[in-house]
């Protein structure tokens, strides 16, 4: 099951950086420097675009490296992105983390107990910290950055963020 959430964290960030390509060309169409979407923000106390994304990386490389007790090897970003191509960048070195985590990584978890930052006096077995936190969490932040981009004009749709499906003949 971990493997395959893995890949899927995976070709949903590959869908946002797609997603910021065609925001790119949106920019340059509509005559608007990138950054004015990169700092836009569906409410006044909500993460702008490129918070949304941070987070997002953040959530898919520490949620896979907390079930597998490796969560001082992933990457550390400083959170300075104030480019398109600096955020695509993130959201490479993430993914490029994840292709590293194989499969037996995410063997014989069931002992494991994952403790939180803010919550350093409680933990959660993996399967819970995947399913009740570091997935909704993710999905959250990257159903953000989506909607802020089609909120600003962008015309993406639901295709964008799911992205391909291997549909088979019958």
């Amino acid at each position: 099951m971990y493997y395959q959430i893995k890949k899927q964290y995976i070709k949903m960030l590959n869908n946002l950086s797609s997603i910021l390509d065609k925001a790119v060309a949106f920019s340059e169409e509509k005559k608007i420097e990138p950054e004015v979407l990169l700092n836009s923000r569906l409410a006044p106390d909500q993460f702008n675009l490129i918070k949304q994304i941070q987070v997002a990386c953040d959530g898919a490389k520490l949620g896979m490296a907390r079930l597998i007790g490796q969560e001082n090897n992933a990457p550390k970003c400083e959170d300075n992105e104030k480019t398109v191509s600096e955020i695509k960048e993130r959201i490479k070195l993430t993914v490029d983390y994840l292709e590293t985590l194989k499969e037996e990584d995410f063997k014989n978890l069931d002992d494991r107990k994952i403790v939180y930052s803010f919550m350093k006096d409680k933990y959660v077995t993996p399967e819970e910290s995947l399913i009740e936190f570091s997935l909704p969490n993710f999905y959250f932040h990257v159903t953000t950055a989506y909607a802020i981009l089609r909120h600003n004009g962008l015309n993406i749709g639901k295709m964008d963020y799911i992205g391909s499906v291997p549909f088979k003949n019958i």
